[in-house]
């Protein structure tokens, strides 16, 4: 009978030898974590059989092994969160982001990892990596606007002919530029902090977007139709309505995507060649000379240009379309497209500038063909 259970017992016995040093490896690495199991007291009976032994000590290594791995993943963590809370993070290449941050493929290296701390996000704006110039841009263009638009809120009632209409119409434009500047920034500030918070910035930026297309409109529908004031009602409605649309459908979250980079551009394109038909209207109305001139179609229709344009490259991604990997941190489309932006808007401002101080030289009148 002991002649029989000898192989199994030299067998077991080189196993459990084996499973004895990680058990001692095991308590050697757990020990600056306290003791988790409760010591059993010395058994007086004799030593379990091998088969039970063995399962109950696969159970200890198995009960220790988990708090280890969960102990070491949770350094891990709180090692990144420090590095990336102290500012001490690394730019990473675009094949290794996560899905959520994955938007252009053509810029390779310099991306921001995801860095779940606003602190960390907004002293990211001081360090190098693919999203500095679209926040300074804005950032930049945001202080711009705001500085314009108190000084033009504070200018004497005296330069204007109905001085709080008036007001409102250019608070009209600078509050949809200043919200427009503003969630642009931010949303390219913190965007890689989580997907929710991405996607949450995201809808404010596309919506912020419509809301600088619809106050553009205002000021200068209001002095174009000055003294028609049917017609202005009407297309400040239907502009009204298509903006508000396409801030409904920027709350789509599969907007965001960069499947629907060419939709997105679409829906703001449409938006802004709305005002093809005033335009036309206006241009009828009072002929050619007056709208290039007085009108000021000329400044109008290079801020279109404009706007055409950066859209244009923010949807083909070009240049960095075409030269992978040389544009990732500076004259990207995107950059591009925000240069535009402001560039687009100031000369916006100075044309509809131009249209009030056409108004306040008539002195309240609507025809003075002498001022052509």
């Amino acid at each position: 009978m002991a002649s029989r259970k000898a192989p199994a017992g030299a067998g077991s016995g080189l196993a459990a030898a084996g499973r004895e040093r990680e058990r001692e490896r095991a308590h050697l690495e757990l020990a600056e974590l306290g003791p988790l199991l409760e010591e059993k007291g010395d058994q007086a009976e004799d030593p379990p059989c091998p088969a039970a032994r063995e399962e109950e000590e696969e159970e200890v290594v198995r009960v220790l092994t988990l708090p280890l791995q969960a102990h070491h993943a949770m350094e891990k963590m709180e090692e990144f969160v420090y590095k990336v809370w102290e500012g001490r993070w690394r730019v990473i290449p675009y094949d290794v982001l996560p899905d959520w941050l994955k938007d252009n493929d053509y810029l390779l290296h310099g991306h921001r990892p995801p860095m779940p701390s606003f602190r960390a996000c907004f002293r990211s704006i001081f360090r190098i990596h693919t999203e500095t110039g679209n926040i300074w841009t804005h950032l930049l263009g945001f202080v711009l606007f705001l500085c314009l638009g108190i000084l033009t809120m504070l200018r004497p009632n005296m330069y204007f002919m109905a001085p709080l209409q008036e007001k409102v119409v250019f608070g009209m434009f600078f509050l949809g530029a200043v919200l427009c500047l503003s969630f642009s920034w931010l949303f390219h500030t913190v965007y890689c902090h989580s997907e929710k918070v991405s996607r949450t910035f995201s809808k404010l930026d596309y919506s912020g977007i419509a809301l600088l297309i619809m106050g553009s409109f205002v000021p200068w529908l209001y002095y174009s139709f000055y003294c028609s004031p049917q017609p202005r009602l009407i297309y400040l409605s239907i502009v009204c309505v298509l903006g508000i649309s396409a801030i409904i459908v920027a709350q789509w979250d599969r907007f965001a995507t960069p499947k629907h980079r060419q939709t997105r551009a679409g829906v703001f394109l449409g938006l802004g060649l709305s005002g093809v038909v005033p335009t036309m209207h206006f241009t009828i109305a009072e002929g050619f000379v007056k709208a290039t001139t007085v009108g000021q179609m000329g400044w109008f229709f290079l801020m279109a240009v404009m706007y055409i344009t950066g859209a244009g490259l923010y949807a083909a991604r070009i240049p960095e379309r075409f030269f992978p990997g040389k544009f990732d941190i500076w004259f990207q489309s995107h950059q591009i497209f925000h240069v535009l932006v402001v560039a687009a808007a100031f000369v916006h401002f100075y044309g509809v500038s131009n249209l009030q101080e056409f108004r306040y030289g008539l002195e309240g009148g609507c025809t003075d063909d002498s001022l052509l």
